[in-house]
C-alpha cells in the first residue's frame, strides 16, 4: 500500500487530498498538515448555523465542507493528520463502524505512546489521556467507492480562535466554550511541555500504521492526483456545496469531548420564541441560559429557573419535574409558554 507524506499543504488541500484519493480509488495512508488555518464543517451540518461566517471572512479563515460527518473544527499546522483510504471490500475494513474506529485508532494510540503520552480509545470517536482528557477526535465514512478514516495528532491548539469561529448566542457562552475546551481538551505540548517536529510524528505514525496496514511504500503526489484535488477543492468550497440545504433542526450540539457538550435550541411556542443554550456534562445540566421574545412575570424569574436547572439530569422527566416545581413554588407566569415548550427548546420534547 502507498503512503503519502507531503508535509504541509496550502489552502484546503490537507482535507481535499483524502477525498481525491478516494474518488480515484487509490488505497493509501496519507500523513499531512494544513499549511494555513481553516475551518472544516461536517457533511451533515448547516455551515451558516454552526460557524460565524462573518468572523471567518474578516479573519481570512477559509471554510469548507468535508464529505464525512462530525462537527465543525479548526485546523492548522499544529495538527498532523492521518488519513486511511481503503476500498469497501478490503478485508482490513470491518463491517461494524465501531470496530473500524477501534482498529484504526490503535496506531494513533501507539504514536502518542511514542511521544510519551499514555492514551486510549474512548467510544464513540475520541482518544483520551489516562486522566480522561480528550487529545484527539476521529471520523470515518464513505467517499466515492472507498471507506475513509481520519484523525490527527494534536501538537498544540488555538482554543481562542476555535471558540471564536463558532456561532453562539452571546459572548458569555463563547467564554464558557473557551474555558470548557481548555479544561477538557489537551495537546502534546500541554502533556509533555514540548512540541516535537512534525517529521518525527509522521515517522511514528507510518511505523505504527504498518502494524495494521502492512508494508507502506512512500509515494509522491502526482499530476492526476493534484488535478483531482484542484477540481474537488473548487466544488467543496463553492457556495452550492458549502451551503447545501440541510434539514433544519431546532436543536444543535457543540461536542467538546465525549460526555461534554453544549446544546443550542430554539422553539416557537404560542407565547413566543424560546432560545436555550446549555452546557451538559456527563448527562447533567451544568449551566443554562434562557432567552426569547416571550413574556415572563416577574421579569427576573428566569434567572432563578436557570439556577435551579443547573445540576439536573439531562432527560425529559428530570428537567420537567424541576421546571414544574419552579412554576409551583415561585408563582412565575409565562403566558403561552408551557413546560413542554421549554423541553422542546432543549431537544427533550
Amino acid at each position: 500500500m502507498r503512503v503519502y507524506n507531503p508535509g504541509a499543504l496550502p489552502g484546503q488541500a490537507s482535507m481535499v487530498v483524502f477525498h481525491a484519493m478516494a474518488y480515484l480509488g487509490r488505497e493509501a495512508l496519507i500523513i499531512v498538515s494544513p499549511g494555513e488555518t481553516l475551518v472544516s464543517v461536517g457533511y451533515f451540518q448547516d455551515a451558516a448555523e454552526v460557524v460565524d461566517l462573518d468572523y471567518c471572512r474578516e479573519a481570512g479563515i477559509s471554510v469548507m465542507r468535508r464529505e464525512i460527518g462530525g462537527g465543525a473544527t479548526l485546523l492548522d499546522g499544529d495538527q498532523v493528520f492521518y488519513q486511511v483510504v481503503l476500498g469497501r471490500d478490503n478485508p482490513l475494513v470491518p463491517r461494524d463502524i465501531g470496530a473500524l474506529y477501534r482498529r484504526f485508532t490503535e496506531p494513533a494510540v501507539a504514536t502518542y505512546r511514542d511521544l510519551g503520552i499514555e492514551t486510549k480509545f474512548r467510544p464513540i470517536n475520541d482518544i483520551v489521556t489516562a486522566e480522561g482528557l480528550k487529545i484527539a477526535g476521529e471520523g470515518g465514512g464513505d467517499v466515492g467507492d472507498c471507506i475513509v478514516f481520519v484523525g490527527g495528532i494534536l501538537l498544540d491548539f488555538d482554543y481562542g480562535t476555535m471558540a471564536r469561529i463558532l456561532r453562539v448566542p452571546d459572548e458569555k457562552f463563547r467564554d464558557k466554550i473557551h474555558k470548557t475546551m481548555e479544561e477538557n481538551l489537551t495537546t502534546v505540548l500541554k502533556e509533555t511541555g514540548t512540541k516535537p517536529p512534525r517529521e518525527e510524528v509522521a515517522e511514528f505514525l507510518i511505523k505504527n500504521f504498518e502494524e495494521t496496514l502492512g508494508p507502506l511504500e512512500p509515494t509522491d503526489l502526482d499530476d492526476e492526483l493534484t488535478a483531482k484535488m484542484a477540481e474537488l477543492e473548487e466544488r467543496m468550497t463553492g457556495d452550492e456545496f458549502l451551503f447545501r440545504k440541510i434539514r433544519k433542526s431546532s436543536t444543535r450540539e457543540i461536542r467538546v469531548r465525549e460526555g461534554v457538550r453544549f446544546v443550542d435550541g430554539t422553539h416557537k411556542a404560542p407565547g413566543g420564541l424560546i432560545s436555550v443554550f446549555a452546557e451538559v456534562v456527563e448527562d447533567r445540566l451544568e449551566s443554562v441560559s434562557i432567552t426569547g421574545d416571550f413574556t415572563c412575570t416577574p421579569k427576573d424569574a428566569l434567572g432563578e429557573l436557570e439556577r435551579r436547572l443547573a445540576g439536573i439530569a439531562f432527560n425529559a422527566a428530570a428537567v420537567a419535574r424541576a421546571i414544574e416545581a419552579f412554576y409551583e413554588e415561585t408563582g412565575t407566569q409565562t403566558p403561552g409558554v408551557a413546560v413542554e415548550d421549554l423541553l422542546k427548546a432543549l431537544g427533550l420534547g
